[in-house]
């Protein structure tokens, strides 16, 4: 699509009449909730899906790369906000053995061939948290900040072609599209500074909608403890820094940054009376408020939304205004045939992880937490929703070495190994709830209860090599790169049949 193109579309997404589409959304809401009410959206099991997120890096100098969009199609992958991102999704699975034992090898036998296609164009498939080496001949600074201005709309150079995307840097919400980080401080005037960034989602479908409060109030709280073992972007691009000493840049770097990328590109600036979307959202009291949270959240883009032959094509509005309604852990309702509506929850706090069985792993310990904690009655649910947060934001700080709060049957706790100890417990309960022998339950926990055990998350990983070269006199940029070709080369060896502490051996 060409810029003229691109900004015709975008020019016609402004006209579209805000008003009427937060009425067409009210409306739609309403429909849905009834629709909740009478069980369309309930499951007779307990069901898992996982988003999986990729960058493209060139295969000889772990450069970033651009994904030709022919390749991007042919592989079966979907163009995410960078033309360097490629994503792809499983198909949901019930949560047992041959659930999870499914979505693994989905994952195996998507990316597999997509390697070998992509080796072909001298392209690697990446997966990690934050990309720091940019494009050969550019700086990340200037890939990132690039863009044009076509009959005055602002278009981003490197940006896939989605209107959304581009429509969000031509509206009035005031999106901060800046990173803003310990010696970091770069101003853009689109979106794309969010594309530095890669995630893994994992969802899991509530057996009876209704009763979604209660597993989101679980979700919450979990969140801390699952971020700071999944931590995985402790450095930028080198050029992103401020004029600062290496090893105070060192010394001040968070385990993930991958949070405060996400909140400082697309929240607004704090002297702005504008509403953050990108939060730490509050526990909800019914189903119905989830819905309304949804409803009531700020408008970004208001779209000309066409209704097709799916199910939850009747809250089309709804769907679309969901795709900005961004929450670390936020509630799905969705369906593309009644019978197959549900209501989800979905986990976006964590980073891509070193391999498929990493991603997996923390796919299946989310679920049967979510399996474990409600069905005992876990005395977590009574931590302070603040306390929470404060583990969430303190985890992506300090990984594992973040002082959390836990409460256990014993009472409240801030001992590390009581913590993960009563997390791994409840989530091989989850697991056997669902049918798993207790060492099929272990199998899916090891490599996540092994990252504790030894203290090594993938963030620490990288932070101690930086660290070391850094102290030993060498450059940062050098330094950053150096742990990046690593980084790469480990993943060459275990991406599709390994785990992260593979690495460590």
């Amino acid at each position: 699509m060409s810029a003229s193109e691109l900004a015709t579309k975008i020019r016609e997404t402004l006209s579209v009449d805000a008003e009427a589409f937060q009425e067409r959304t009210e409306a739609e809401a309403e429909e849905l909730k009834t629709e909740v009410r009478a069980g369309t959206f309930d499951n007779n099991q307990a069901i898992v899906g996982l988003e999986f997120e990729l960058y493209a890096a060139d295969d000889q100098t772990d450069a970033l790369r651009r994904f030709p969009r022919q390749l991007l199609e042919r592989i079966g992958f979907e163009k995410e906000l960078g033309l360097h991102n490629a994503e792809m999704q499983t198909s949901p699975q019930p949560l047992n053995d041959y659930g999870l034992e499914a979505q693994q090898r989905e994952l195996q036998a998507t990316l597999a061939p997509a390697l070998e296609r992509t080796k072909t164009k001298d392209i690697r498939l990446v997966s990690d948290g934050l990309w720091t080496v940019p494009p050969n001949g550019e700086t990340a600074t200037e890939y990132l900040c690039d863009s044009v201005e076509e009959d005055g709309i602002r278009i981003g150079t490197n940006m896939s072609d989605s209107v959304r995307y581009h429509t969000m840097a031509n509206t009035e919400y005031p999106c901060g599209f800046r990173l803003d980080a310990p010696h970091v401080s770069v101003q853009a005037e689109t979106v794309m500074p969010e594309s530095l960034i890669t995630s893994i989602q994992p969802h899991y479908q509530i057996p009876h909608a209704p009763d979604l409060p209660e597993y989101f109030r679980y979700a919450l709280r979990v969140a801390g403890p699952l971020l700071a073992l999944s931590v995985n972007s402790p450095f930028f691009p080198p050029d992103c820094y401020d004029d600062a000493h290496d090893r105070e840049i060192v010394a001040d770097a968070h385990m993930e940054h991958r949070i405060g990328v996400f909140e400082s590109v697309l929240n607004p600036p704090e002297e702005s009376d504008a509403q953050p979307k990108v939060i730490f959202p509050r526990d909800l009291e019914s189903v119905e408020e989830a819905i309304d949270r949804i409803v009531a959240d700020p408008l970004i883009v208001p779209m000309d939304v066409k209704r097709g032959q799916r199910f939850d094509d009747r809250f089309a509005h709804i769907r679309h205004k969901h795709g900005s309604y961004w929450r670390w852990v936020r509630p799905v309702f969705d369906g593309v045939t009644r019978s197959s509506a549900n209501a989800r929850i979905e986990f976006r706090p964590l980073p891509g992880q070193p391999t498929i069985r990493d991603a997996v792993a923390f796919e299946a310990v989310f679920g049967s937490l979510l399996e474990s904690l409600p069905r005992r009655d876990h005395p977590v649910r009574n931590l302070d929703w603040e306390t929470a947060k404060e583990n969430f934001y303190g985890a992506a700080r300090d990984g594992l070495n973040a002082d959390l709060t836990w409460i256990t049957d014993d009472g409240e706790t801030t001992a590390t190994d009581e913590i993960y100890g009563d997390l791994f417990e409840h989530a091989r309960d989850g697991l056997e709830l669902r049918g798993l022998s207790t060492t099929e339950a272990r199998r899916y926990i090891k490599p996540l209860r092994e990252r504790f055990e030894r203290r090594m998350t993938p963030a620490r990983y990288k932070h101690d090599i930086v660290s070391q070269q850094v102290q030993a006199g060498v450059p940062l940029g050098e330094a950053i790169w150096g742990m990046q070709s690593k980084y790469i080369q480990q993943q060459r060896e275990t991406l599709l049949e390994g785990t992260f502490v593979d690495w460590l051996a």
